[in-house]
């Protein structure tokens, strides 16, 4: 891996909170305490930090996406719920390992971090022109009243970035990788990550998604002794799937239009269509769905 500039990064730069520069990199501090836990993530032989290099497991070139391609439906089942018994792993037993020296235990998606990306949804997404006072004043309140509902649930270690394009397939195992912007948040973020993510619509239809929420909840179950309400579950999965393609469609403006790198583009379709399907499914969010359908044709 070789690194970009010689400073060491805060990661994302929405959660660049801490007063002072960090001893070592986020990637290093996270996959120390990961491998700690058994997390399958790429074996470090050696870090020159300093001069911008890391020596790491080559874990192939296969994402899951590519993996599954073409596979039958239980197959593909199979091979996604592999990848939540990872997420299980980092998330019941890397909170039940809490260490203070794991940075992501000293950054939270709440309420904050949670307004951060949908205004930066509101800057990217739209022609300012176009938007009206009212339709953003109704849009900042329902952003504000989903903020406010995903700050109050309780947190857990996520990866924050857990989709098919993280996760390797090799030797027969989901490696996890691009884990360096870890922090605790809902359960239901990264799973929300993992099933809806660009184009996953193809691939996740609504049966392969009842079943892996069906085994994610079995199997947080079996590891935390108790079971969760599958109702109020799976609500909070929905509005943290529609918070994150909200941030996603904003995202992929920004690096095409402030950073130039237009590729990401051709996921803005793919995602507001689905972003449609879950404002639909989600009681409650009708004004949002009627906003964005002024603005975007894919949510007609």
């Amino acid at each position: 891996m070789e690194l970009s500039g010689k400073n060491l990064p805060l990661s994302s730069e929405e959660l660049a909170i801490f007063p002072e520069p960090l001893a070592e990199l986020p990637f290093l501090n996270l996959h120390r305490f990961l491998r700690r836990l058994g997390v399958r993530v790429p074996r470090l032989y050696g870090q020159w930090a300093e001069e911008g290099l890391l020596m790491l497991e080559d874990v192939g070139d296969v994402s899951l996406w590519d993996a599954v391609q073409q596979l039958p439906f239980d197959e593909i089942a199979a091979w996604y719920e592999k990848a939540i018994d990872q997420l299980l792993r980092i998330q019941i037993e890397g909170t039940r390992a809490r260490d203070e020296n794991c940075i992501a235990f000293r950054q939270r998606f709440d309420f904050r971090l949670y307004m951060w990306e949908f205004e930066h949804f509101l800057e990217y997404g739209f022609d300012p022109q176009r938007l009206s006072p009212g339709q953003k004043r109704l849009l900042g309140r329902a952003f504000r009243e989903i903020a406010t509902r995903l700050d109050g649930q309780s947190p857990y270690l996520n990866h924050r970035d857990y989709h098919s394009w993280n996760l390797m397939v090799y030797r027969g195992e989901i490696v996890v990788i691009d884990f360096q912007d870890a922090l605790l948040a809902p359960l239901q973020y990264d799973l929300a990550s993992l099933l809806n993510d660009r184009e996953t619509d193809r691939l996740v239809s609504n049966d392969l998604e009842r079943r892996l929420l069906d085994y994610y909840l079995e199997q947080h179950g079996d590891l935390e002794g108790r079971r969760l309400d599958r109702d109020e579950f799976i609500e909070i999965y929905l509005l943290s799937a529609i918070q994150r393609d909200l941030k996603v469609v904003g995202r992929f403006y920004y690096l095409d239009r402030v950073k130039g790198k237009p590729g990401y583009k051709r996921y803005i379709p793919p995602t507001l269509r689905r972003l449609k399907r879950t404002l639909q499914r989600c009681p409650g969010q009708e004004q949002i769905l009627e906003v964005l359908a002024e603005h975007f044709a894919e949510m007609r």
